[in-house]
């Protein structure tokens, strides 16, 4: 292989990888609160519906990123309402978001299929993105790349050296203990899962505006399934996301190299599965080997909380 193509193959991972980076940078905080939100397929087919749809519409790439953000945190508000507030159960109100989401989106989406619209510019920095290898890897892509990087080391940052991220992970350690000292649970989860959701739609948005620049129903393709499954196998620290995201983003272009070569004569319906049969191994070995113990869940995931009267 030619350092050229290489290059071309690396180009392709951190383009797979940014929108799983993004959903599971977002799952990650609505867990570290102690909520479980399954609903990120939907949420993330929101997203790139919504950027899509508004980006076409104006013209404008930023009012349509914006605007998928908030399509994003509108279907964890509802998911929000539902859980927190009314006290249903969080995973079937999440699996009903992400259904929610995959007819709502086809919907919304039905007068955009076919339509074209130019992808995110590259932000080339003079003089560093002519650079041979180095210069396309590193200093030659969208806003959304970089934003995906830096939200990771923030999100590293804001849960262990500030005051408000260990109010988080307190709450979702312990919301009793969390509500006795005067710290008001649901709000902290409700902020959270806004995020989530946030990230949630901007991980669609690179997907419909940036990794395959038009709209298609069903285009996460359960994207937002291995970001959940990401979350767990980083466990629950973002610096094992990035690593994670881009390791399952060369998977899934993997597979489409191999099927462009021919498939190996293995049949190509085997070869669209690896990504999630390599979802599925790697969830077997964290939770058969011995690191089980160590995954550091937190402790008050998935419980509902309801504040004493």
């Amino acid at each position: 292989m030619s350092a050229e193509t290489a290059v071309l193959v690396m180009l392709t991972v951190i383009s797979a990888a940014t929108p799983l980076l993004f959903a599971a940078l977002g799952e990650l905080v609505v867990e570290k609160s102690g909520v479980l939100n399954l609903g990120v397929e939907g949420m993330m087919l929101a997203g790139a519906v919504a950027g899509f749809a508004v980006t076409v519409s104006t013209g404008s790439a930023v009012l349509g990123i914006v605007c998928a953000a908030l399509a994003g945190a509108l279907m964890a508000l509802i998911f929000g309402v539902l859980t927190l507030t009314l006290a249903a159960n969080q995973v079937a109100t999440g699996l009903a978001l992400t259904i929610f989401g995959v007819g709502l989106s086809a919907l919304l989406g039905a007068g955009f299929v076919g339509v074209p619209v130019a992808p995110l510019p590259k932000l080339a920095v003079p003089g560093l993105s002519d650079l041979a290898v180095i210069g396309p890897l590193l200093f030659a892509h969208d806003a959304l790349v970089y934003l995906s990087i830096l939200a990771t080391a923030g999100i590293g940052w804001f849960l262990a050296r500030t005051r408000a991220g260990m109010i988080l992970r307190a709450v979702g350690e312990s919301d009793e203990s969390a509500h006795s000292i005067g710290y008001n649970v649901i709000r902290v989860r409700y902020l959270a899962v806004l995020f989530g959701g946030a990230m949630s739609g901007l991980a669609g948005a690179f997907l419909s505006l940036s990794h395959t620049p038009m709209w298609a129903e069903e285009m996460t393709a359960g994207r937002g399934w291995i970001a959940l499954a990401l979350v767990v196998f980083s466990s629950w620290r973002p610096g094992r996301v990035l690593l994670g995201a881009y390791l399952f983003g060369g998977v899934t272009i993997l597979q489409l190299h191999a099927q462009g070569a021919g498939g190996l004569g293995i049949p190509a319906q085997v070869l669209s599965m690896l990504p999630y049969l390599a979802t599925i191994a790697v969830l077997t070995i964290i939770a058969a080997g011995p690191w089980r113990g160590r995954l550091d869940a937190p402790a008050c995931l998935g419980k509902l909380f309801r504040p004493p009267t």
